[in-house]
């Protein structure tokens, strides 16, 4: 059986509304995520739950969508980029409706890739509004405010208003006047060194996932389309390998990316000078901070993702506009 040529339209609209639900339904454990990766030193939450018990209380029920605005305003065309060029490379690596392995894990390296002009200034702008509650928080208790800042840290001075919270217009226009367009784009070279090993594992993972139990014709091109559970199963399962997998590069993009830093908190000249401190100052396990919270965000994010974009809205929506 041939394949169906891609729609691109339609991929776009279902990458976009696919990465909408999920985000809605996931954002209060990222920003768990983001506010434990960049504890160091004395520790303001001693887990997920307890950073969103604390949120909670300290900043309200709104406060754990703290940067959601943002997320929801540019996942639609980081999601449709992500999964549409997938599709796109997957397609035109493909011979006779095959595609190798080798195949697979360069279309995902190419998906991974091509994100990245939205996902790096998306992430930029979410992260500073995240992580802008643990901040107050951090300056509020006694034991992190008292502790030493290192040298070359951009800590959050005494005198400086600890109840401020920026919005994501704010730190857009304050990073393009002090650092022009390319402050959008700080931390990009960590994005891709995250986000092209996560594609690389998560797509094909996903692919062979979805195609278990499925019937196939006599060349092996499979004939019946994976139902929603299937679609969501799959990306569950490839979205929490793919993510505790790559969960250290993560770790230092996050870093990478906190503008502001608290009381006794490094700040990073780059790649190389973060992995060094993390590792001389925090040892190996701080490499893994926040890995439950990024696969519990990850899983259901790629599986309601998945599962949307296989209930083919898009092409349902391009048939009512045609």
């Amino acid at each position: 059986m041939p394949e169906q040529k891609v729609s691109l339209p339609a991929k776009l609209i279902n990458g976009g509304v696919a990465g909408l639900v999920g985000v809605t339904c996931v954002f209060p454990i990222d920003l768990a995520k983001t506010r434990l990766q960049n504890q160091q030193g004395a520790r303001v939450y001693s887990g997920m739950l307890d950073c969103l018990t604390k949120t909670v209380r300290m900043e309200g029920y709104f406060g754990m969508y703290r940067g959601a605005a943002v997320n929801l305003t540019l996942v639609t065309p980081e999601k449709a980029i992500k999964l549409a060029s997938n599709d796109i490379f997957r397609q035109y690596l493909s011979h006779d409706g095959k595609l190798p392995l080798w195949g697979e894990i360069l279309a995902g390296c190419g998906a991974g890739t091509c994100q990245v002009v939205v996902t790096t200034p998306m992430e930029m702008l979410k992260i500073q509004l995240q992580d802008a509650g643990r901040l107050v928080a951090q300056r509020s208790d006694p034991v992190s405010a008292s502790a030493p800042a290192p040298t070359g840290s951009q800590a959050v001075q005494p005198g400086h208003t600890t109840t401020y919270r920026p919005s994501g217009l704010s730190i857009t226009l304050e990073l393009l006047r002090t650092k022009g367009f390319k402050g959008l784009y700080r931390g990009i070279g960590a994005t891709l060194l995250r986000d092209i090993p996560f594609s690389m594992i998560y797509f094909p993972l996903f692919a062979k996932l979805n195609a278990v139990g499925r019937k196939g014709d006599l060349h092996g091109n499979l004939r019946d389309r994976a139902s929603f559970l299937q679609s969501f199963m799959a990306g569950c399962a490839a979205g929490s390998v793919a993510a505790v997998t790559v969960t250290p590069l993560d770790v230092i993009k996050t870093r990478i990316q906190t503008l502001q830093k608290g009381v006794g908190e490094d700040s990073y000249r780059g790649i190389i000078d973060c992995t060094r401190r993390i590792l001389s100052r925090e040892g190996l396990l701080a490499f893994l901070k926040g890995a439950t919270c990024r696969a519990l965000v990850i899983a259901p994010l790629f599986g309601i993702a998945q599962g949307v974009y296989f209930l083919g809205i898009g092409e349902h929506v391009m048939e009512l506009l045609g």
